[in-house]
């Protein structure tokens, strides 16, 4: 029997396929990228933002680290990591927002820091129907996820991804690393007056409890409380960490030594780490861990 082909009849069957794999396509393109905030809220854009700014020194670090550095168009104040965030148009201060500024940039997406920012003034914007990402990263875990969900948004998903799984990887090696470790009880000083600690649930204590640290109020309500030297003196840290007011500036340690009866001051445990690399909920928190880890071991060998 003879198959007679027809090349007009093919010719259709071919455009019909073509045609319904490019409706397909463009079905896929014209789909909402949504994720959820980490106020678990849905966020949802038409397209990959193109124009973000950055409500927290913190938030910004996250959006570079996931790949949306070149997207970001204004930032807040201290906004100093990577070196070129420090070129980056303000809109004010992360407590205290310049509205005027940040409507001027034309942002088509927000990020905005859930713990930290005026929640009337973010309010507000999105209200003007601005998309507005709440971020309030407690955890390495939360960490790597808002990692990958700004590199969704920013169409960076890949760079978010991968940067979510480094991230991951150095925890877990850490984690592994000082699983057997003896406990430490900690005071971590995040401000000297009035005095400040972190309880259980912020993220240096999760960091400390990473390499076997105790931090002494953990059991306290407030992130972070504010609380009194005797109390301190009371419960008598092994080891005294703080970032104090700067980078190269320890003096807050120096304070402690006025109690020699302490045994953080008498076994000479009062340590001092980089604030930018603990105080802030972004993958340099690992390279703090690290810090705050070979304080803690050091503890450990003046035992």
């Amino acid at each position: 029997m003879t198959i007679r082909r027809h090349p007009a009849r093919w010719a259709v069957v071919a455009m019909l396929w073509l045609t319904a794999g490019l409706s397909f396509a463009q079905a896929q393109a014209d789909e909402p990228i949504c994720v959820t905030d980490d106020a678990e809220r849905e966020v949802c854009l038409a397209a990959p933002a193109t124009r973000i700014v950055a409500l927290s020194p913190g938030v910004t670090e996250l959006l570079f680290s996931a790949g949306a550095g070149e997207r970001v168009v204004g930032a807040v104040s201290f906004s100093d990591y990577p070196a070129v965030a420090e070129d980056l148009p303000r809109v004010g201060s992360y407590d205290r927002l310049d509205l005027e500024a940040l409507l001027a940039l034309d942002p088509d997406l927000i990020v905005a820091w859930a713990g930290g920012n005026p929640r009337e003034q973010v309010e507000r914007l999105a209200a003007l129907g601005l998309p507005v990402y709440f971020s309030d990263a407690g955890d390495f875990a939360a960490i790597a996820t808002s990692l990958e969900r700004l590199g969704a948004l920013a169409g960076s998903e890949a760079q978010g991804r991968t940067a979510a799984d480094t991230l991951r990887g150095e925890v877990a090696e850490l984690r592994s690393r000082y699983a057997d470790a003896a406990p430490v009880p900690v005071f971590y000083q995040v401000w000297d007056e009035p005095l400040m600690t972190v309880n259980g649930e912020h993220w240096i204590s999760r960091a400390l409890s990473l390499c076997g640290g105790e931090t002494l109020f953990a059991d306290e309500s407030p992130l972070v409380p504010r609380i009194g030297r005797e109390a301190v003196l009371a419960r008598d840290p092994e080891a005294i960490i703080t970032g104090g007011m700067g980078k190269a500036n320890s003096r807050w340690l120096d304070a402690w030594r006025d109690f020699p009866e302490l045994t953080a001051v008498r076994r000479d445990n009062l340590f001092f780490v980089d604030p930018d690399l603990v105080q802030r909920a972004t993958p340099r928190l690992v390279e703090g861990t690290r810090a705050l880890c070979a304080h803690l071991e050091a503890a450990r060998e003046r035992r």
